[in-house]
């Protein structure tokens, strides 16, 4: 049974032969979203079966032409309309089955985030449709199994506008670095070994969470699996319509990135507050938006071709 059902609340169910009756619930027609021909006259369908404001269960199968839905995979969502815009979007597929992992290589972190997507069916339409992709945009999500509440750490009131621009010059640094710029890896390897000093002077006299503001870091052999610490911009608590349990929604700025977290309360540690803090380990999934890739345009192909024509007659 999928180990993070318990964040959107379900907390008492043990067993599949437990969660079989909402399967075939969400099964319904009123719960599909999507579906696709699969060829051999089978249809790949998907459905979603709300359990709260923006979270459920998604249930994934195949209908053979007599009518009988084959499940093949199920697993729990929680939808965000905060978008994380990305230029550098790879998806990979899984070798298992026909879902995806999503990879943000210019995520704010500084390390490439790797994600459970959300919408694999429609991805999957669209690439035997072959028509060129690349990722605009992500909405992630992340999935808690436990977790606990930090008091805030005291900050100094900065100019939004400074702390925008010193965001960007480090976004710049990092993408810089990982194009091989020995100016910009030289760079971020100081920056690290002050920050490194700093902190080993301070943990002399300091609590280790009054130093580590927010943190993302993977954890665990799962690739999606990360140990964060984020701060709370808002919270929603949210009720389980089949159990009843209360879910809380966080929304969380960690590293300079905005996306949501649900978990169980029974499984909360502390009292969730605005400008609080969350520590815990989740599980990260999100929807790609993807757009269709074009070409260069006309008047860059004329610029590249003059370019190459004033090139040959300087050679000449």
């Amino acid at each position: 049974m999928h180990k993070f059902l318990r964040s959107v609340g379900f907390s008492k169910l043990n067993t599949e032969l437990q969660l079989q009756p909402l399967l075939e619930r969400a099964s319904n027609e009123k719960y599909r979203i999507l579906s696709i021909h699969a060829g051999d006259g089978v249809v790949t369908e998907e459905y979603q079966l709300p359990v709260a404001p923006s979270m459920g269960i998604t249930l994934v199968g195949q209908r053979t032409p007599d009518g009988v839905f084959h499940r093949s995979h199920y697993f729990p969502y929680m939808r965000s309309y905060d978008g994380t815009l990305t230029e550098e979007g790879v998806v990979e597929r899984h070798l298992e089955k026909e879902t995806y992992a999503g990879v943000l290589e210019d995520f704010r972190s500084g390390i490439p985030l790797i994600f459970y997507i959300t919408n694999s069916v429609q991805l999957t339409e669209l690439r035997r449709m072959e028509i060129p992709l690349r990722a605009r945009q992500a909405f992630l999500t992340g999935l808690a199994e436990s977790g606990k509440i930090l008091l805030p750490v005291e900050k100094r009131p900065e100019d939004p506008e400074i702390v925008k621009h010193r965001q960007n010059e480090r976004k710049r640094l990092y993408e810089a670095a990982r194009q091989g710029d020995p100016e910009a890896i030289d760079t971020l390897t100081e920056t690290d070994l002050n920050l490194m000093h700093e902190v080993q002077r301070r943990y002399q006299s300091e609590d280790l969470y009054s130093l580590v503001e927010t943190s993302f870091m993977p954890t665990g052999v799962e690739c999606d699996m990360y140990q964060i610490i984020g701060e709370i911009v808002s919270i929603r608590v949210k009720e389980n319509v089949y159990t009843h349990e209360n879910v809380v929604d966080m929304k969380l700025s960690c590293n300079d990135c905005i996306f949501h977290v649900a978990i169980n309360e029974a499984d909360l540690v502390g009292v969730p507050a605005v400008g609080r803090r969350f520590k815990g380990k989740i599980w990260m999934q999100g929807a790609l938006e993807v757009v269709e890739e074009t070409g260069p345009s006309d008047d860059t192909r004329r610029q590249e071709q003059d370019g190459d024509d004033l090139a040959g007659d300087a050679k000449a």
